[in-house]
């Protein structure tokens, strides 16, 4: 299929500059916001951007900020307030027909809130008489187990902690969080593998490598300060390579804002030298090809493997039983493009592989990951500098909070560590993650749900069904910046309770604190918010915490809740006598700028797993498992001749007025089966919609379905056409989103792609990966059917 230019300026420079300076205008945060970027990032003092977990670099940059989080820090730093009056002119029924995009903009939560049924609207409450409400709820229930206590990665380690020791004294390890949603499979399978789900490099590695290849990730997108070091390695004469189903711009060139060069005079870094454009999917087979060809003609580090690893015989006895027929099916590239790659690798001195959620959310996400790590294994590619592997996170603190102990399945020397410190038993039994924990609400099984940050019924699967199983529960707690989706479906109780952002100052009876996160490569830093709380109502998610657990276990708990809130550092010295790493936690995150490196044992050959060594996996879903879903799809949608797309009748008419369209549907027949995956537009972050203008990709709406435009050729289509996307669920029901808008993207063939958390009802809560149970929001096999050909819808798309 032939490249497409879809965007032909680089990455970044006087575009990205300008947008977030709009996007500060519109927020009405100019002021609040400007002051809030020169101090992000920044050491001693300074507020650790909420946008992502890249890590700082040593050098002390005036401005270390990228477009996406100037458009976080604009979002939490605008001036505007959804306050009392507000909420009094809305109900919420009428708030719930509103977009993302528009609950984006209504402005920062400003004092606690109550749902009035009788009024259906949002009212203020007094903090005290929600404490009571939440004590009294929580009291009511049967079991612990009733309630579901969800995290987002933009709480800091201090309240983390704190969060997860009230949640486990209140008798439960219900404690889902992103993580399940997004590198859970990477927690999984680099623990199994190398004892630790987390990165093994450091950020001066990326100064050292080779040769990087990155695997399903976009970061001119979802994380750009990243380019900067892409480019920097680059030009160290670093080999570059991304493999991607979409052929995104962004990673062609990078202007950086840093370099008076690029912005003046128009110049650019190169980022990646070519892109592995693989199918939907295609992952583990392209992986296994590489395997394959390296341990024939063993091109292996045969001193490393035996002396540090485990299980290559069964890898390889399964590596030589794979096709090169079944490899080029499964990936979608040609057997001689794979060797080339392989040889590539096989060269490297020293090789990085680094991923994003493009790797974990398929079904065969684990899958994925083994087969990353399997690759570094076998080249020797664990413990030595300018190597390893850099999965790639999103919000800042979701590795943190992991550390902090957020995890519905923690290990049992965290559980033993908690009892020795505060000297009273932790509940045992593994808890319910995302996906286990919407299908026990779904059941009514849960009656209470506790949201510290997030927005859990537009971020996980089946977003409808859990916003109605919302309305079923006795209590929701919602502690959050801003209004969001979640927050419109109320149950009996439903209360907000409005915390201190990131970007303001947190001053209690002890004097002003810091926190700390834990960014993408175990660096633990400092963070501290410059700007005047938006209100003097709001509370630090840490004394939210407090206030509660006070409230429900008494003034007299032997544990020091309020003296926890008040002062961090006390909160700091629990964490070093309960959490492995953080000794001498106080001393040492102030003794130097950039804070400390948590240890990480695989860095050091260490192996703190089963075998006591680097383990080998061998993949549990067949290499051509999409191909083959795709097939049988294909099969049953020829084969069922009454196949029908439930759509409104609007479009039903104008389908049945098109003689064309109906002539061009039976054309397209023979492929109605692709494979769908979603992605983010760099005018979101996470499920925030800040915008609709997406510059890569050149479409301002997100209504959008993405195709090749040589595959719209062929099936007779063209831009601007609107499609209809369907798919079969696990129980064989059938879900439907559009009508969408077809637009042309450079993607691989058979694939097609549109926005998250708009696709979300496409997903089912029984699509994930076996292990991890991560959803299957990359990778899904669905039908489309043309709908309507109006050359006008063309135009403005």
């Amino acid at each position: 299929m032939r490249k497409i230019p879809v965007y032909t300026h680089p990455a970044a420079g006087w575009p990205a500059l300008i947008a977030s300076t709009r996007k500060l205008m519109d927020y009405s945060a100019f002021l609040r916001g400007s002051l809030s970027v020169l101090s992000s990032n920044q050491p001693k003092g300074g507020f650790d951007c909420p946008g992502c977990a890249w890590p700082d670099h040593k050098s002390h940059k005036a401005l270390d900020v990228c477009e996406t989080g100037i458009k976080v820090i604009a979002s939490e730093a605008m001036s505007t307030r959804a306050d009392a009056q507000f909420f009094a002119k809305h109900t919420v029924k009428e708030l719930q027909g509103w977009s993302g995009y528009e609950l984006e903009h209504i402005g920062r939560l400003s004092e606690p809130l109550y749902y009035d049924a009788a009024q259906d609207h949002y009212i203020p409450i007094s903090w005290q008489d929600a404490y009571a409400r939440i004590a009294k709820q929580l009291q009511k229930l049967d079991s612990p187990d009733e309630a579901l206590f969800y995290t987002s990665g933009r709480i800091t380690n201090e309240p983390a902690f704190m969060f997860q020791l009230f949640v486990r004294c209140f008798g439960t390890n219900n404690l889902p969080d992103c993580s399940n949603m997004c590198h859970e499979p990477t927690s999984v399978m680099l623990g199994k593998q190398l004892g630790i789900g987390k990165a093994t490099v450091v950020l001066e590695d990326f100064e050292q490598a080779k040769l990087i290849i990155m695997f399903g990730q976009n970061p001119a997108t979802n994380h750009p300060r990243m380019l900067e070091m892409l480019a920097h390695a680059h030009k160290q004469g670093c080999r570059i390579l991304s493999v991607n189903p979409m052929r995104e711009q962004g990673l062609k060139a990078f202007r950086n804002p840093q370099k008076p060069s690029h912005m003046v005079a128009g110049k650019s870094d190169a980022v990646v030298d070519d892109v592995i454009q693989i199918q939907i999917g295609g992952d583990a087979a392209l992986l296994t090809g590489m395997a394959k060809w390296l341990t024939k003609n063993n091109k292996m580090n045969t001193d490393f493997i035996e002396q540090h690893t485990s299980g290559l015989e069964a890898l390889d006895t399964w590596l030589r039983q794979q096709s090169w027929a079944d490899v080029e099916r499964g990936c979608g590239i040609s057997k001689e493009e794979i060797i080339n790659l392989a040889r590539l690798v096989a060269d490297s001195p020293a090789t990085i592989c680094t991923w994003g959620m493009g790797i974990t959310q398929h079904v065969q996400g684990d899958d994925n990951v083994a087969m990353i790590t399997n690759l570094l294994l076998l080249m020797g590619m664990i413990g030595i500098d300018g190597a390893g592997a850099s999965p790639v996170r999103g919000h800042s603190n979701v590795q943190g909070d992991r550390t902090m102990g957020i995890h519905e399945r923690p290990k049992q020397s965290l559980l033993d560590s908690l009892e020795r410190v505060f000297e009273r038993p932790m509940p045992q039994e593994d808890g319910l993650d995302v996906i286990a924990g919407a299908k026990a609400m779904i059941d009514g099984k849960i009656k209470a749900f506790v949201s510290m940050g997030g927005n859990y019924a537009v971020a996980a699967p089946d977003s409808s069904a859990i916003q109605q199983a919302l309305t079923n529960n006795q209590l929701n707690i919602f502690v959050a910046t801003k209004l969001n989706e979640t927050m419109l479906y109320p149950g009996v109780d439903n209360l907000i309770l409005p915390c201190v952002g990131r970007t303001e100052r947190l001053i209690t009876a002890k004097g002003e604190q810091f926190a700390t996160i834990e960014d993408s490569m175990c660096q633990i830093v400092a963070t501290q918010g410059r700007l005047d709380p938006i209100s003097n109502t709001l509370k630090s998610e840490a004394q939210i915490i407090a206030d509660i657990a006070t409230q429900l276990f008494g003034a007299e708990s032997s544990i020091p809740w309020q003296a926890m809130a008040e002062d961090f550092n006390v909160t700091r010295d629990y964490i070093a006598q309960a959490i492995e790493g953080f000794e001498d936690f106080n001393q040492r995150i102030r003794a130097a700028d950039r804070g400390f490196h948590l240890y990480h044992p695989a860095r050091h050959r260490q192996w703190n797993t089963e075998s006591g060594k680097a383990q080998f996996e061998v993949p549990k879903y067949p290499i051509t498992y999409v191909a083959s879903q795709m097939t049988e799809r294909t099969a049953k949608f020829a084969a069922d001749s009454k196949q029908k797309i439930d759509i409104n009748s609007d479009i039903n008419n104008a389908q049945n007025n098109s003689t064309s369209n109906s002539q061009n549907n039976t054309q397209a027949s023979e492929q109605a089966v692709w494979q769908l995956t979603s992605v983010r537009s760099h005018d979101q972050f996470n499920t925030m919609i800040f915008g609709f203008q997406d510059r890569y990709r050149q479409t301002d709406r997100r209504d959008v379905l993405f195709m090749h435009p040589d595959e719209m050729s062929r099936l007779g289509w063209q831009k601007g056409d609107t499609v209809m996307v369907s798919r079969q669920d696990s129980k064989d029901q059938q879900r439907t989103l559009g009508p969408l808008i077809l637009t042309e993207m450079d993607i691989a063939a058979n694939a097609v792609a549109t926005y998250y958390p708009e696709c979300n009802d496409l997903i089912d809560l029984d699509t994930h990966a076996p292990d991890s149970k991560i959803p299957a929001y990359k990778s899904l096999t669905v039908v489309l059917q043309r709908v309507s050909a109006d050359t006008r819808l063309a135009d403005s798309a």
